[in-house]
């Protein structure tokens, strides 16, 4: 069983693992986490899970030029010169 702190900050280690932000030795301490822990790995099995389930049903539309061109151009006439 997790409380709740430590489920918090169990996610938040798997979110960082999951997005390659962990240091060498935090990503190694988590991975030791989740062998001795069931629960932890099952927390990490759904995480994964859901990121592909994510990453298989949305697809991003593409942006026109126009847009990005109208974009660039207010963040340059709001921008003051240097």
């Amino acid at each position: 069983m997790i409380n709740s702190k430590n489920y918090q900050d169990l996610v938040a280690k798997v979110t960082m693992y999951l997005d390659n932000e962990l240091s060498k030795e935090g990503e190694r301490a988590l991975l030791k986490e989740i062998q001795q822990n069931p629960a932890y790995f099952e927390l990490l099995k759904k995480e994964r899970s859901f990121r592909d389930f994510i990453k298989s049903r949305v697809h991003r539309r593409k942006v026109s030029p126009t847009l990005i061109a109208s974009i660039k151009d207010k963040i340059k006439s709001s921008t003051p010169p240097l």
